[in-house]
């Protein structure tokens, strides 16, 4: 019976037992249901994304009656899956309810993208009555077969623990274990629940729930001292170091300690692609996103030309890689993972938390900030975009132009996949501005749930969303929750025709899409009901005094601003990767 004593920098923390809650028409204490709702509410959920199904409904009954739960009904699985991976960016960890088998198998990939990006997501599932497990019935909801394993089972490899509650017997203690598990893995788990079960009492349940407490993870005293030891060794001896935050900064919730030690180090800062938003971009150290051959202009000449480079939380795939094109060497290279050290070729030490460690090392390092003169030297602000024509059509580089401007640290940028990510990756992001994409999944349409979800979490921010036309056609319908919520956001909706992303690594008909009226879809989902404001863009005229509004006039609106452009109009960094991830994908067999 533990959970976490610290989820993330803005979730609930407590320490003693809450006081109980008004219970709601029938729905009485002391039962699963009742418990379940605590939980959520103790490890710092306050919204739970859910779509009703008959193996949920008594489930949902107990959630919404608990007083400091607010349930968000979503249009589907897939995207209540998402908006709770938003979410759990946003607050620390997020939840999703769904029901039996075609609830459960349609939320799959969002929960795949979650434990991708090492986010705790708790997805529980409405099950069948506990009475049709162990015998030989068939149900409704499944593929006609007396077994009910087949979402346990799918969803084994994509959580970091299933739990199965069909008695209440150890019900309590299931739970628990499964929530505990997710906020020390920081990965999502699946939780079935049968559907007679939340409103029984039982004993177990009889009192408040004892609050959670996980015990901190505390690295292996002579490792960290010796993984210290030979890092500074390595780094006090090198000429020119630099540093790149990598992702898993957040899995290991170590930024503040990350910045310990760039402070000590003198060292240049640079980011990796999936690590944007981690690392605070206003410091003056900091020197842009390292990404191969597609790094911020003057970032890859410094890191690539190192003696020493610091990885701190990285993740290495194709993608991130450039189709493998990185001129990294691992014998200059100290990666630092959540969990592990490894120096050059030479020790890899384990049980070293990320946090414990860098603090450490702060202490032990020798000023050095040789690299950071010189990119100095090197240093040439990025170019001004051309004078245009009157009336001349958009293009994407004066779009984002007139986005860098709106940031702030009140707004968060979302980036769907596609080219918003080469182009969102170009924005200098203020002091405490938020900025989420999913790299490593890469899923396209992510960008609408978790844009409904990043924003449900942090109500303080206005959530600024770059959605493709054809990542927007895959998700489009939670619109309709957004604007049912009372969001704010500004949704800029690029339609240029296709799947543009795809087109830059292999083209072909399949990459073109029917084009939607996609400001008139809103308006028909809006239907007068709620606040939503939208505009069609084709110039840089209309661009301005559409931001002018959404700014202004309709800044308690949700805004959807449709931004026409041409097909080819990408950025020159998408035309290098896709070659590149193109050339990866196209290796012929090895010989046999």
């Amino acid at each position: 019976m533990e959970t976490a004593n610290a989820v993330g920098s803005t979730a609930h923390r407590t320490s003693a037992a809450p006081a109980p809650a008004q219970v709601r028409g029938s729905v009485t204490r002391g039962t699963l249901g009742r418990h379940l709702g605590r939980r959520l509410v103790e490890i710092g959920v306050t919204d739970v994304f859910s779509v009703p199904g008959d193996f949920n409904l008594s489930l949902l009954d107990h959630l919404v009656a608990e007083p400091e739960l607010n349930l968000v009904g979503c249009c589907n699985e897939l995207n209540a899956g998402y908006a709770a991976d938003g979410y759990a960016r946003a607050r620390g960890v997020g939840a999703c309810v769904v029901t039996f088998t075609v609830g459960g198998l349609s939320v799959l990939n969002a929960i795949a993208g979650a434990y991708s990006e090492n986010l705790p997501v708790i997805c529980i599932v409405g099950g069948p009555n506990s009475n049709d497990y162990g015998t030989n019935r068939i149900l409704h909801h499944t593929i006609g077969l007396p077994d009910f394993t087949q979402e346990l089972r799918c969803f084994q490899t994509i959580t970091c623990t299933q739990a199965v509650v069909n008695n209440l017997d150890d019900a309590h203690e299931v739970i628990d274990t499964a929530i505990s598990t997710a906020l020390k893995e920081s990965k999502p788990v699946y939780i079935s629940i049968s559907c007679n079960l939340p409103g029984i009492p039982h004993p177990t349940f009889c009192r408040e729930p004892v609050p959670f407490f996980l015990v901190p993870k505390v690295s292996n005293e002579l490792g960290l001292e010796a993984a210290v030891e030979a890092t500074a060794d390595f780094l006090n001896k090198a000429v020119k170091p630099v540093i790149v935050g990598g992702p898993k900064l957040r899995e290991a919730m170590a930024q503040q300690a990350f910045m310990e030690f760039a402070e000590a180090s003198g060292f240049p800062i640079a980011v990796m692609p999936s690590g944007k938003g981690l690392v605070p971009e206003h410091h003056p150290h900091f020197i842009g996103t390292y990404w191969g051959a597609v790094s911020s202009s003057f970032c890859g000449e410094i890191v690539e030309s190192a003696d020493a480079y610091v990885f701190i939380g990285p993740i290495f795939n194709d993608y991130s890689s450039v189709g493998y094109s990185l001129l990294i060497k691992k014998e200059k290279a100290v990666i630092v993972q959540p969990n592990r050290v490894t120096i050059g070729n030479g020790p890899s030490l384990g049980w070293v938390f990320m946090a414990e460690f860098l603090s450490a090392l702060a202490k032990k390092l020798k000023k050095n900030s040789t690299a950071l003169e010189n990119y100095s030297r090197i240093y040439v602000p990025p170019g001004v975009p051309l004078k245009r024509e009157q009336n001349e059509p958009l293009r994407v580089n004066v779009l984002f132009k007139h986005i860098q401007a709106m940031l702030s640290g009140d707004t968060a940028v979302i980036a769907e996949t596609g080219d918003s990510w080469f182009n969102c990756q170009k924005l200098r992001l203020p002091e405490n501005c938020g900025y989420e994409f999913q790299m490593q999944y890469g899923s396209i349409g992510w960008s609408v749930g978790a844009t409904l979800g990043y924003a449900q979490a942090a109500k303080d921010k206005r959530v600024i969303a770059c959605i493709g036309d054809g990542s927007f056609q895959v998700t489009a319908q939670d619109i309709s929750t957004m604007i049912r919520c009372g969001h704010r956001s500004i949704i800029f909706l690029i339609n240029n025709g296709g799947y543009t992303i795809e087109v830059e690594i292999h083209d072909g008909p399949y990459n073109v899409i029917k084009n939607w009226d996609y400001t008139g879809l809103v308006n028909a989902i809006h239907n007068g009901e709620g606040k939503c404001w939208t505009a069609k863009v084709r110039n840089e005229d209309e661009l301005t005094k559409a931001i002018e509004t959404a700014t202004g006039e309709e800044k308690d609106s949700l805004c959807f601003i449709e931004i026409l452009v041409h097909k080819d109009d990408t950025s020159k960094e998408l035309l290098e990767w896709g070659s590149r991830v193109a050339a990866a994908n196209s290796r012929p067999p090895n010989p046999q």
